[in-house]
């Protein structure tokens, strides 16, 4: 949480002469509100944002400044900041990430993101009003040059107010856009398995394994929920592979394994060359997701850190969910004998770092296999 009680009000000499229009973006609405309050009283306009789709729309609001989270689900404030500088036209716009990271790296990760300054949280309104004024005043600068004078405050509140809604609007489509992608790429992956009843409850565990780990990886908000996402995606070529291979209760003969291994090339044709990051990882996912960390997966024998981490982290998702559910092939194991096997498959399988790290938050998996069979 923020702090606002660190400093009385300012004098009006300390306060600027014009008001500035400060794009807060923030996912939490407590936070959102403190800044808001902050900002009106350094006598600057607040705008409010509560994720990264909509301040890259607001972003179009002449403003002055972007007090900007970094630790945002979805897309996080080091994705949000590098767009803005992507931006040809309001890529100039000062930034400055407010958050609780402290470390030199995290620090550098933003400056490389775009970022012009840092404020920590707890806030202190004096620390606040300091490194806002100088950028300001830059940016003050930098429109003087674009331009010569405003149009009158009359017909920039009309047009503000226009367009303010026009792109709440436009975000809201976007937004929609986005679940319409997501709920495609769900029936794409149900539909290459949808013989078995049990794929959606299969694909929503599995995919939750995966984001556990990605997480517990401390990988940045915005991969960890890609990898949530696009990890579904990793049996999408089941879709090439005739009903009586995939269903066959009994084991493979070797021309039919052989033929089985092919869904993971399959699914990378089915995903290769979009220009969706989230199809791009599902490509990834689809063809290495049954390499292993000895070499001796497929399809192409990679052998450890060779195997990109999301096909990795993927691997240990699927297969854990796969010996705790019913197959054609076998019954349902006990986690207890799940475990024994994933421990037994460390530095052969699997990664010997991630295997450690699933196991050793094999509570918080537990406790998402058990809601995901309440929701059944």
């Amino acid at each position: 949480m923020l702090d606002s009680a660190s400093e009385g009000g300012l004098p009006g000499n300390h306060r600027m002469t014009i008001a500035k229009r400060l794009l807060i973006v923030d996912d939490e609405a407590p936070n959102r509100d403190l800044l808001e309050a902050l900002a009106e009283a350094l006598g600057h306009e607040p705008e409010l944002a509560r994720d990264g789709v909509e301040a890259l729309a607001k972003i179009r609001l002449d403003v002055d400044l972007v007090l900007l989270d970094v630790m945002m689900p979805g897309m996080d404030g080091f994705e949000v900041a590098r767009r803005i500088r992507q931006d040809p036209e309001y890529g100039e716009v000062p930034i400055i990430m407010v958050t609780a990271l402290t470390g030199k790296e995290d620090r550098l990760r933003a400056v490389e993101a775009g970022a012009n300054d840092f404020i920590t949280k707890p806030i202190d309104k004096t620390e606040l009003r300091i490194r806002t004024a100088s950028l300001l005043r830059m940016k003050e600068a930098q429109d003087l040059i674009k331009r010569h004078r405003k149009e009158l405050e009359e017909t920039v509140q009309r047009r503000t107010s226009a367009l303010r809604e026009a792109l709440a609007n436009m975000a809201e489509a976007q937004r929609r856009t986005h679940e319409a992608h997501l709920d495609t790429l769900q029936r794409l992956v149900v539909a290459a398995e949808f013989k078995d009843e049990d794929t959606a409850i299969h694909l929503q565990r599995m995919s939750r394994y995966a984001a556990l780990l990605a997480q517990k990886l401390n990988l940045p908000p915005g991969e960890v929920e890609l990898i949530r996402l696009a990890s579904p995606m990793h049996d999408v070529g089941k879709i090439g592979i005739p009903e009586h291979i995939l269903l066959k209760p009994g084991k493979f003969t070797p021309d039919e394994m052989e033929r089985m291994k092919q869904h993971t090339h399959i699914g990378s044709r089915i995903l290769k060359g979009s220009s969706s990051e989230l199809l791009r990882a599902g490509e990834i996912i689809a063809l290495t997701h049954h390499e292993k960390w000895d070499g001796s997966g497929y399809p192409n024998g990679l052998a450890g850190e060779a195997i990109p981490l999301w096909g990795r982290i993927s691997a240990v998702a699927d297969v854990f969910d796969a010996l705790t559910s019913p197959r054609p092939y076998k019954p349902a194991f006990p986690n207890e004998t799940a475990v024994q096997m994933l421990a037994e498959g460390r530095a052969k399988h699997f990664d010997p770092a991630l295997i450690d790290l699933f196991l050793n938050h094999l509570d918080e998996a537990v406790a998402i296999q058990e809601e995901c069979r309440r929701l059944r």
